[in-house]
């Protein structure tokens, strides 16, 4: 089985596109729609026929694209079924726990609802890889739009569950911005001074910060650190749930 290809582009103002490739089948899944011109010309400069969509989620950003690139292409349409009423020209829904395949790779959809009710990730385990639309962000988690802080902490807490060494790719590049709210709830924590260093040197670069992975999120991600005793302690939350104290951050981090 060849290895996976990622074809990764900025869209949008700050959204990423994601083209993935299976050389052995010949088929190309783009990740969400976030502007359709464009990733249909990096699926030609590539030499790849997109045969598939994998939505995350409904937001424009993620499926606005999603009828142009059928069209063009008569690509399949992966996308939650809770989200049935809210993604155009949907060919395959999908709830948590189901797989998809590209070629004989194996995605398998994880329901995380928060930053809307119907978000999903793709994770493919023997690739390695996922991927995590506006749940979980380097340094950062997506806004609650739609669900409940309990509900998101549930769905982080399954992403951070998966393996260290799995390369997360995110959908937007906020990571800057989520490193200097991050070091204001967390201002002592080594892993985090190291990758804020580094994200800084990267954008300098003009360079992207994603992918990034579980291990790296685990360390620094005050998002998916509420048991912290450093962070509760800067917080005045000692005592309280992890769901409690992962509110009051995300809470924080709405009016940074």
């Amino acid at each position: 089985m060849s290895e996976l290809l990622i074809r990764q582009f900025p869209c949008l103002s700050d959204n990423y596109g994601f083209l993935v490739h299976d050389p052995d089948s010949g088929e190309t899944a783009t990740i969400d729609t976030p502007d359709a011109d464009r990733i249909l010309s990096e699926a030609e400069k590539a030499g790849w026929s997109i045969t598939q969509i994998w939505n995350t989620h409904h937001h424009f950003d993620h499926a606005g694209g999603n009828e142009a690139v059928q069209a063009v292409t008569g690509a399949k349409i992966v996308a939650p079924s809770y989200d049935r009423h809210r993604i155009p020209g949907i060919t395959m829904e999908v709830e948590d726990g189901d797989v998809v395949s590209l070629g004989s790779h194996k995605a398998k959809v994880l329901y995380t609802p928060g930053h809307t009710m119907g978000h999903v990730c793709y994770h493919l385990p023997m690739d390695g890889l996922a991927f995590v639309g506006d749940t979980l962000f380097a340094l950062g988690c997506g806004r609650l739009f739609e669900g409940t802080p309990a509900e998101m902490w549930h769905s982080l807490s399954r992403l951070a569950a998966l393996p260290d060494e799995t390369r997360i790719y995110c959908a937007h590049e906020y990571t800057e911005a989520n490193a200097r709210f991050a070091l204001s709830v967390d201002p002592d924590n080594h892993d985090l001074q190291v990758y804020a260093a580094m994200v800084e040197g990267e954008r300098a670069r003009g360079e992207p910060t994603v992918p990034t992975t579980i291990a790296a999120e685990k360390a620094a991600n005050p998002f998916l650190r509420p048991n912290d005793p450093a962070i509760r302690a800067r917080l005045q939350m000692v005592d309280d749930d992890d769901e409690d104290v992962f509110a009051e951050i995300r809470r924080r981090k709405d009016s940074f």
